[in-house]
């Protein structure tokens, strides 16, 4: 049998989350260290928006230069560019320094993110690709959970000047885990253009743009909602966070087995019904199971989108595959975050919810007039 579980495949799922760690240290803190420093609540998302975009606009390149020459440069280049940009945020003296080093902090999480994710891939064996990248996925989540806490910790016993240290010490532990690591993929000789797209898989990205800005819907507006019904909403992320974790491993192994079909469609239902559940909550106890509900079909639908975006093309292209794969996921939490805001201001969290749950069911309507058709042509994705 095929194994995932190899040194390889534990190093790198290591490293992302020592990366992801470091990353997630920022997102309660930053906007704290640029108040401080005199910042206005715009220029909090200006800075939020800089390193997105420059995140956004870079991944297809960087998909690109990863199948024409290799996975290993960018990802060492990458790490250390963000190892760099964490130490630097200690000597910030200025909102334009600090813009500045945004731009340079997303062009290094382009860069990182999408080389280690793209070479952990290659080192799952297809018939297992699923659950693979389910487990992957888990380091991902744990850090999600795990890292705004530890960033709110550091700075409650200690300050920004750890805060920054602390990040930079976890993306070199990253670095340092990568770097030995055996890398499969060998790019083909010979001179061969730069492709930053392949159009097989503009539909799995747009599936997943629309599960996105439901996702960035939650993370953005959940807090807030949260606080308008007297509750803690560490409650709701603690709930999700407990139902992603199990079902990540679950949905992937299924997804191999079955095919993705047969894993997507459902999951995309059950995200729906957590949604409209969570548009007509008013207490603790529907609020809780929205957050399961949400949990057990994000996890099991992102896994498996991402496993059939890269069933779509050659494994020269599979760097091309995961950057689309994550510009979709950005970009819908981030013109998400933008669009539901006015809605949430026009008309308030209930219909922000219904919102979310309508762009999750444009998301499966897209997925299955895609599987269908790939059906048809190929009768072979199940």
């Amino acid at each position: 049998m095929d194994r995932i579980w190899t040194k390889s495949f534990i190093l790198m799922t290591l490293a992302m989350l020592m990366l992801f760690m470091g990353f997630y240290l920022l997102l309660p803190t930053l906007p704290l260290f640029i108040k401080e420093m005199g910042g206005s609540e715009s220029q909090v998302g200006v800075a939020a928006g800089a390193f997105t975009i420059t995140a956004v606009l870079l991944r297809p390149f960087v998909g690109g230069l990863l199948d024409r020459y290799g996975r290993r440069p960018f990802m060492i280049s990458g790490l250390l560019i963000f190892i760099l940009s964490m130490y630097l945020y200690d000597w910030v003296s200025s909102m334009a320094g600090l813009f500045a080093l945004r731009i340079l902090h997303g062009a290094s999480w382009a860069l990182a993110t999408t080389a280690v994710s793209t070479l952990v891939t290659d080192l799952i064996p297809e018939s297992r690709r699923g659950e693979g990248m389910g487990w992957f996925g888990m380091a991902m989540t744990l850090a999600m959970a795990a890292g705004p806490m530890l960033g709110v910790w550091v700075l409650e016993n200690g300050s920004f000047h750890a805060i920054f240290w602390a990040g930079a010490g976890l993306s070199a532990a990253a670095f340092l885990i990568v770097f030995p690591v055996r890398v499969p993929f060998k790019p083909k000789e010979g001179s061969r253009k730069i492709e930053i797209f392949d159009k097989s898989v503009l539909p799995v990205s747009l599936s997943v743009f629309f599960l996105a800005v439901a996702y960035g819907g939650i993370t953005t507006f959940l807090p807030l909602f949260s606080e308008s019904i007297r509750i803690n909403p560490g409650t709701f992320f603690l709930v999700y966070a407990i139902a992603l974790t199990l079902a990540r491993p679950i949905a992937g192994k299924l997804s191999d087995r079955i095919g993705q079909g047969y894993v997507v469609v459902p999951a995309l239902i059950i995200t729906i019904s957590a949604l409209i559940i969570l548009s007509l909550s008013n207490g603790l106890l529907p609020v809780v199971i929205a957050a399961a509900l949400y949990g057990i079909g994000f996890g099991s639908a992102q896994p498996a989108l991402q496993v059939l975006n890269l069933r779509l093309v050659p494994a020269d292209k599979r760097g091309v595959a995961n950057a689309a794969f994550m510009t979709a996921f950005d970009l819908g939490i981030g013109l998400g975050s933008i669009v539901l805001g006015w809605v949430s201001q026009l008309t308030g969290y209930s219909m922000l919810f219904g919102v979310c749950a309508v762009s999750v069911a444009v998301s499966a309507l897209v997925f299955m007039i895609m599987h269908s058709n790939l059906q048809r042509r190929k009768g072979q994705l199940g």
